[in-house]
């Protein structure tokens, strides 16, 4: 008969070669979080590692986790409250500024700037996933987070993630034909097309992060229920798992890596056209200006895929507390950066911002203007 218990058990033990043993799990009930005892069979091999076949009960999962953040420290809680606070208004309220300036701006109606808006209404959405939860776990005693919405957050963390590195692609695409081939441009770019690509980034994405998510929830969890991260990313989530986690790693390290690895080609390919090309330009000034146009793109590229190749493409053993550091810089830091970086380095983005808010202080002006009369009239 199985005995409720709410205290974590040890579960491993080590057995001599060939040595059949008997382990405690806790399968999850509705009851707590780790439900009930049972007990498993299993038999050690050459190297002491025990494999194990379930008895009385099927592993199940969880009803929560644990996410440990960045700090356990009581006294970091508040100082990063307030810091990833400001940096999550600050980039609603950039990548909102570029949508509207892009949308309220004629000039900027082309291809470029389509998909920049996109990228930045990516980027908001890519924030929204990962920055409230963290913020409530902040100030929260308990920081769990329940088993659903999890996998949830891992999802739409794997979808915005993906739509970005394609949207940066397009964007690649983009620079490749004005420069390289600027009297088919509008030709080549046309409205339809540029639907198009987006329509596959988005759909490839939600299909990818899909096939991720659904190989996690296959896995069993019995020995603890702490994620060491801020948010339910994909290899802190593995590292957790008692079952066994290589077609997981597999499907990372070939579809996983393709699904980056082919839209950060696509843009190495694009460069080296553009290079190329802008060689050939004979003046100075014209090299410039080429140039120019690139190098907002090109920055935000270099951090973009600089974090993620220093988190994902490693081992899932080697993963460490350094990799949630570098995992800030792609998921809240360049969802920031990217409204200054393309309106810093881009005249026209300057202009279409300048007269945005323009237009906002004579909304602003007028709505001031008419509260007096009214008070007055009445």
């Amino acid at each position: 008969m199985a005995v409720k218990s709410t205290e974590k058990p040890n579960f491993t033990r080590k057995g001599s070669e060939g040595e059949e043993v008997a382990i405690g799990i806790r399968v999850p009930h509705a009851e707590g979080p780790w439900g009930t005892w049972g007990t498993s069979t299993g038999s050690c091999n050459s190297k002491a590692k025990c494999t194990r076949t379930i008895g009385m009960f099927n592993l199940t999962r969880p009803s929560q986790f644990i996410l440990l953040g960045l700090s356990s420290r009581p006294q970091d809680q508040k100082p990063l409250f307030i810091l990833f606070l400001v940096m999550y208004l600050v980039t609603l309220m950039g990548n909102v500024l570029i949508i509207l300036a892009i949308h309220s701006d004629p000039r900027l109606q082309n291809p470029m700037y389509f998909f920049l808006s996109i990228l930045s209404f990516a980027d908001i959405c890519y924030a929204t996933v990962i920055v409230p939860k963290m913020l409530m776990n902040f100030l929260s005693e308990t920081k769990s987070i329940a088993y659903a919405e999890c996998l949830t957050q891992m999802y739409f963390f794997l979808v915005f993630g993906n739509i970005d590195s394609y949207l940066l692609a397009a964007m690649a695409i983009d620079r490749y034909v004005a420069i390289c081939n600027p009297f088919h441009y509008i030709t080549i770019m046309s409205h339809r097309r540029c639907v198009l690509l987006l329509s596959f980034s988005i759909a490839f994405s939600c299909l990818h992060s899909l096939v991720h998510v659904l190989l996690v929830n296959r896995l069993t969890f019995c020995a603890s229920n702490v994620i060491h991260h801020f948010f339910c990313d994909v290899n802190p989530v593995l590292k957790l798992s008692c079952s066994s986690t290589s077609i997981n790693e597999l499907v990372a390290m070939t579809e996983g890596m393709a699904s980056v690895m082919a839209p950060f080609a696509c843009i190495v390919i694009s460069y080296l056209q553009i290079l190329l090309t802008v060689l050939k330009i004979p003046s100075a000034a014209g090299k410039h200006k080429a140039f120019s146009t690139c190098s907002s793109h090109l920055t935000v590229v270099t951090l973009f895929y600089g974090s993620i190749s220093y988190v994902y493409f490693q081992p899932l053993s080697s993963y460490t507390v350094n990799n949630r550091v570098a995992t800030i810089m792609y998921t809240v830091l360049t969802s920031m950066l990217n409204p200054f970086i393309y309106s810093l380095r881009n005249k026209d983005m300057k202009r279409g911002l300048g007269k945005l808010i323009i237009k906002i202080k004579s909304q602003i002006d007028k709505l001031s203007s008419t509260e007096p009369n009214k008070i007055g009239g009445s």
